[in-house]
């Protein structure tokens, strides 16, 4: 959980500039970016937290298994799902916030049974081990994002 929480370290370093944008990289500022991550990071962590373990089933997911391969999500491919997308300008308290949830939930999630798992829309079931890494390579993606949003 340590490389999550340095992630977070990495987020919370760009939230004071988080009004900031550059088209040419995304039509979002980098406040959405960070605000997106977190909500993906919390909502993953509460459904690993409420998902019964007995009901974890493996399938072969072609997407899943090259975006493993890969380690890396191609950007603009996919459109956000309406659970994690921010729908109003987040502010620097609400993303503190948030970041602070997200430290907590990182913080407790070795407690949860290997087992638990969330859904995600394109990957199908992963359990805790495979969501951490989905965690790890989205949040690292919109870090990307956000670096090259502050070389303006």
């Amino acid at each position: 959980m340590k490389k999550l929480q340095l992630i977070l370290d990495q987020l919370e370093s760009h939230i004071s500039n988080f009004e900031k944008t550059n088209p040419a990289v995304s039509n979002a500022t980098i406040g959405w970016q960070i605000d997106h991550s977190l909500l993906v990071i919390n909502t993953v962590v509460d459904e690993l937290k409420n998902s019964n373990p007995e009901n974890y089933k493996w399938k072969l997911n072609k997407m899943r298994l090259l975006i493993q391969i890969v380690n890396t999500i191609p950007r603009g491919k996919v459109r956000v799902p309406k659970a994690v997308k921010p729908v109003a300008i987040a502010t620097i308290d609400e993303l503190k916030a948030k970041l602070e949830l997200a430290r907590k939930n990182i913080a407790n999630i070795s407690t949860l049974p290997s087992k638990s798992y969330f859904t995600h829309p394109f990957f199908g079931d992963l359990k805790l081990k495979s969501a951490i890494w989905f965690l790890k390579l989205h949040t690292k993606h919109h870090l990307k994002i956000i670096e090259d949003i502050n070389r303006l």
